[in-house]
């Protein structure tokens, strides 16, 4: 079992209307390890950190069973912050600050121990570096991809080559629609599985997820969380889930491509309970499937 995981490591400053976190970890690379270690180990991590990240940190990584040989340090600047600032209904944001540093300059370099990678996953990066890692791989079982609005309208071309050598795009509905230029999600799909994933999976927030595959449609709500304290990356968390399943089960059915959606969608439920990645730190199995199994319960459609 092998997952390589190639994005940003960050520390993050967050307010919601619940509350304030300063400089917390943060970045898509941090929330897919951290999750998909609670299925998979080792996680193998490819990231730049700068001279200001903290040996705590690296220990929580490590604690996870967390591969570093491929996390750089950049003793010339510090690690990539954002800040950001959530609105009451937690669906809208404001950027506050941005500061790239050492992530400027990533050039993400895969050791030679994690080439033979089973499943990849390019978070969400430039697109041109995403197909640099790609270059560098062998024969992965499965390539997962995201991306973002800002890659869509400011890189769409070198997205586009991007999306040619993808199995599995991941992406929220609102990225769907600008993707595709269609407006029903449905349509878009479609559209977008001609550009070359096979697979498509669009995160809708509080209102669930969709899974396209080849032979079908699939559905799951979202778990009614009762205290959302912070989104911030919960689709990260929602894209480790779903990896993290399929390279423990080893298993790419559309039945198991099923289940894992649900598993992504249990740990990004448990992520926005608490500030940053906290809640994803002391999680057990136990409480990993009784939410799955809640989840079974949401969908259980009495027979007429």
């Amino acid at each position: 079992m092998s997952t390589l995981v190639v994005g940003s490591v960050a520390y993050d400053s967050l307010e919601t209307p619940f509350g304030k976190a300063p400089r917390i970890l943060g970045g898509s690379a941090s929330y897919i390890s951290l999750t998909a270690s609670y299925f998979t180990s080792p996680v193998r991590l490819v990231g730049v950190v700068g001279n200001d990240f903290n040996p705590e940190d690296i220990e929580l990584f490590k604690s996870k069973n967390i591969d570093l040989e491929g996390l750089q340090v950049d003793n010339s600047g510090k690690t990539f912050f954002w800040a950001g600032k959530y609105h009451f209904d937690m669906n809208s944001r404001d950027t506050l600050d941005t500061q790239l540093n050492v992530f400027e300059k990533f050039n993400p370099i895969i050791p030679n121990s994690y080439k033979e990678s089973d499943f990849v996953c390019l978070g969400n990066i430039e697109p041109g570096l995403q197909r640099k890692v790609l270059d560098q791989v062998k024969r992965p079982r499965l390539v997962i991809c995201d991306t973002m609005n800002f890659w869509i309208s400011g890189a769409k071309d070198s997205l586009m080559e991007t999306l040619k050598l993808v199995d599995v795009l991941i992406i929220n509905d609102s990225e769907a629609r600008e993707l595709s230029g269609e407006h029903h999600l449905v349509r878009a799909a479609d559209k977008i599985k001609t550009m070359g994933p096979k697979i498509l999976i669009i995160k809708k927030g509080e209102h669930g997820a969709l899974l396209f595959t080849e032979t079908g449609l699939f559905s799951v709500p979202a778990f009614p969380v009762e205290d959302i304290f912070d989104p911030t990356g919960a689709g990260d968390t929602f894209l480790g889930g779903f990896v993290g399943w399929l390279d423990r089960s080893q298993d790419i059915s559309d039945a198991n491509l099923r289940r894992a959606v649900v598993f992504g969608s249990v740990m990004a439920s448990y992520c926005v309970e608490k500030f940053g990645p906290e809640r994803l730190k002391n999680l057990t199995d136990e409480e990993i499937y009784k939410r799955y199994n809640a989840f079974m319960e949401l969908s259980n459609i009495p027979a007429v």
